[in-house]
């Protein structure tokens, strides 16, 4: 082992301790390190039960007496030290020896840059170099990231958007994904794009949320630069670029942090407090300083190092609650006898304070299903300081009411409306996520009742009413263009469907309902806040007619929209707005170049003064059958 100067300060050894160092990832695993006589690396590794500690590797015959590393002096748990001669692609473990040699492993590095290719489980000695050409997005991106800016996301699973049958079925690579994943999010209107999680995770099935290699990306489609490209690229396209990310659990692959050490490290040694009976997985000990330190340190790690735009922060919901998943008897209460996690809740509320401290141009967003009070609030106010928190109760609703028949909908008209009583209570994503057209769920459009041809007007009237509702946007790869088959990890999306007029009807109203939602200040300013939207009519449950107004800081920035959720014609259908003069129609999902019937108010109608909803004056529209209708008012273009 060479004889160098340690990178670990007595500071960063505070910090770690203390649970508030940040950057443990420039600290802890193996580093390039400069010297004289050749390249040399650095290695460190946290395992504050081991008896001893070595690097094993190809450049060492994996033998384990060969580069033993020395424990600090200071009871922080590191081993650490330098083996010159090797440098960046070099295979290594850590051979862990527990103390009362009752246990030794082999393990992959918890800071590791880079994995082996599963299901190889060895770590890669790597640098991060890479001179990025994203200047003028992350000059522009807090703008972008804005609650007042227009937020529509592209959810996309990187190794099944697109195959190469021709080469095996194989997935493309960051750098093959670049250039038409750009283009096509910029033809369909997408401001973002949103990566389910890219790092190193052993489960291909587990579609990367069972990870191991928290600072990896997976070796699956590429190298760290590799991934780098594709988020360059992306912003250089002006295309934002969001992570999912995964503090809720780990797998217990026995390479990874599972009883890393001999002892239950990274996780509570109660099964009651650190075992996932949902995933089979195991739950992080939040209330250890050293693992939050390194949990903090994965998050901004990624805006750091790849210029992630936002997190996505995964399985919220199971961190919170104690009991969750749980039967009666299977969790420990706090130490006030409930079932809040208080240790998960005061790392959260750490997370997006250094977060958004560093990174005031980024969003965290919580995918957290249950009525917790204040996720996307300020930690100043007791909030647990998400940006944005998907909204689950409008999704479940919303689907449940369009899989009635559309003779039954206004039985179950609150289902439609109730998600208004609390639209304002956080600042919303509406999220038709991969988890809605998986485990035999089926495809959107397959969720649909009726013939094909109301199926598909139904997918496009749930679309037309998802854009026009507070929130802002999130739909899963396929769902614009109404794929038909469930969606498959080990196969590439259905783009062959493109040769029938209803799915290239779809795909072409969600490219404009993108346009028009980026374009018009009234569907996007106040998304998060209750003066951007006003009721017109949410009474008329008999006829399962909804109207409402979207409206912007502006006078002149007033949306009508109005649906019609059953397959009937309405001619002469009385709607109150708030001014005279010609409403001109924005978007029809009925129009003939969508796939539907062509029915509607050909371009736009007079508005006369007969009060109608309370308003001074109204229009007579055609609703057409199955349909969302987008008006505007006069003097806004």
């Amino acid at each position: 082992m060479g004889n160098r100067p340690w990178l670990i300060s007595d500071h960063d050894v505070f910090l770690f301790k203390e649970g508030t160092h940040y950057r443990l990832h420039d600290k802890l695993g193996a580093h390039v390190v400069p010297a004289d006589d050749g390249p040399a690396v650095h290695f460190a590794v946290w395992a504050p039960n081991a008896k001893a500690v070595s690097v094993i590797g190809d450049f060492n015959g994996w033998d384990a007496a060969r580069h033993p590393l020395r424990v600090r002096e200071d009871s922080s748990g590191i081993w650490e030290g330098v083996i010159d001669g090797i440098g960046p692609g070099t295979l290594y473990k850590y051979r862990i020896r527990s103390r009362g040699n009752r246990y030794i492993t082999d393990r992959g590095d918890p800071f590791a840059y880079y994995w082996q290719m599963p299901p190889a489980t060895a770590s890669r000695v790597w640098t991060l170099d890479y001179e990025w050409r994203d200047e003028r997005w992350m000059s522009v991106r807090r703008a972008a990231a804005a609650r007042d800016s227009a937020f529509s996301i592209y959810e996309v699973h990187l190794g099944s958007w697109r195959r190469v049958p021709e080469e095996g079925n194989r997935p493309l690579t960051y750098r093959e994904l670049a250039q038409p994943l750009a283009e096509y999010v910029t033809r369909m209107g997408f401001t973002h794009v949103e990566f389910m999680p890219v790092m190193e995770h052993p489960f291909y099935g587990s579609w990367g949320y069972q990870v191991t290699g928290y600072f990896a990306p997976t070796a699956r489609y590429g190298t760290p630069q590799d991934l780098m490209y594709l988020v360059d690229y992306l912003h250089q396209q002006g295309i934002g670029v969001i992570f999912d990310w995964v503090p809720s659990h780990f797998p217990n692959d026995e390479h990874g942090l599972v009883y890393y050490d001999g002892t239950h490290l990274f996780e509570h040694a109660d099964p009651r407090q650190g075992y996932h009976p949902e995933w089979n997985s195991c739950i992080f000990n939040y209330a250890r300083h050293e693992v939050r330190a390194f949990l903090m340190s994965s998050a901004l790690f990624w805006i750091d190092k790849y210029h992630a735009d936002g997190l996505r922060v995964d399985g919220v919901a199971s961190m919170l609650y104690l009991d969750y998943a749980r039967k009666e008897g299977e969790w420990i209460p706090n130490e006030h006898g409930g079932r809040e996690n208080l240790a998960a809740i005061h790392f959260l509320r750490r997370l997006n304070e250094a977060v958004y401290h560093d990174h005031p141009d980024v969003q965290t967003i919580a995918e957290e299903s249950t009525a917790w009070p204040m996720v996307s609030r300020p930690t100043s106010v007791g909030g647990l300081g998400f940006g944005y928190k998907w909204n689950m109760g409008w999704m479940h609703d919303t689907l449940k009411y369009l899989s009635q028949d559309p003779i039954h909908r206004k039985y179950h008209h609150d289902g439609l409306t109730f998600s208004l009583v609390y639209a304002f209570n956080e600042n919303f994503v509406l999220p038709l996520s991969h988890d809605e057209v998986v485990h035999g769920k089926g495809a959107l459009v397959g969720k649909m009742p009726g013939d094909e041809w109301q199926r598909f007007a139904d997918l496009r009237l749930l679309y037309g009413y998802m854009w026009a509702h507070p929130g802002k946007k999130l739909l899963f790869m396929g769902g614009e263009f109404g794929q038909c088959r469930e969606w498959y990890h080990e196969e590439s999306l259905e783009w062959h469907v493109l040769e029938y007029s209803h799915h290239r009807g779809v795909q072409a109203w969600v490219a404009d309902l993108n346009r028009v939602y980026r374009a018009e200040p009234a569907l996007h300013e106040h998304d998060c806040e209750q003066l951007g939207f006003e009721w017109v009519d949410h009474h008329h449950w008999e006829s399962s007619v909804i109207s409402f107004l979207r409206l912007g800081r502006t006078t002149r920035d007033v949306v009508l929209v109005v649906c019609n959720f059953t397959p009937v014609v309405r001619a002469g259908y009385a709607v109150g707005v708030p001014r005279g003069g010609f409403w001109r129609e924005l978007l029809n999902s009925n129009a003939a170049e969508y796939g539907g019937s062509g029915a509607g108010n050909a371009g736009g109608i007079e508005a006369h003064r007969e009060p109608r909803h309370g308003k001074e004056w109204s229009v007579r529209l055609t609703l057409p059958p199955l349909a969302a209708l987008w008006l505007k008012s006069p003097g806004g273009g």
